[in-house]
């Protein structure tokens, strides 16, 4: 299935609506204004909170955890080391290990697992302005979803650091 998205996914307080190749809305992305850390809800087209992402306050590299009904579900982290400048370790709940490899600034980059692409991001199939794609092929769409919103913030709070 593929979705399209905003490029500067959020920032705080901005909700977005994400569609699918038919133009629906299928998932809204509801940025948290006036929280302690950077918070978001992935919810259904009925408003249905279907995950939480919120920044750890506390940790040695930038996190973001992934929660459903109180629990996390993922943890995105940047890469201590990595040959690759923009590369992440997403560590689900159940103990899978997935990668986020690629341009991640420029949303053109891979989520893949041990058994293969979870999803696949690109700028290049849309000609709308600040609009990326994401190609998923993992049957937990509302997880993938909220991984790639993870990444997503956390590639830009990269790119601020770049900039200062």
């Amino acid at each position: 299935m593929k979705f399209m998205m905003r490029e500067r996914v959020f920032s705080i307080g901005d909700d977005f609506w994400v569609e699918d190749e038919a133009g629906q809305r299928v998932f809204l992305v509801d940025g948290k204004a006036l929280r302690l850390r950077q918070t978001f809800e992935l919810k259904g087209p009925d408003g249905e909170v279907l995950a939480v992402i919120r920044k750890k306050m506390v940790s040695i590299r930038d996190t973001m955890v992934v929660e459903r009904e109180g629990e996390t579900v993922a943890k995105v982290r940047k890469k201590l080391f990595s040959p690759l400048r923009h590369s992440m370790a997403i560590e689900l709940a159940d103990g899978q290990e997935w990668t986020a490899t690629g341009d991640l600034i420029e949303k053109n980059y891979e989520i893949e697992s041990d058994e293969g692409t979870v999803a696949t991001t690109s700028r290049k199939w849309f000609r709308i302005r600040d609009t990326y794609g994401i190609e998923i092929g993992h049957p937990d769409v509302p997880l993938v979803l909220a991984v790639a919103v993870a990444v997503d913030e956390l590639a830009a709070a990269d790119r601020e650091k770049d900039d200062d």
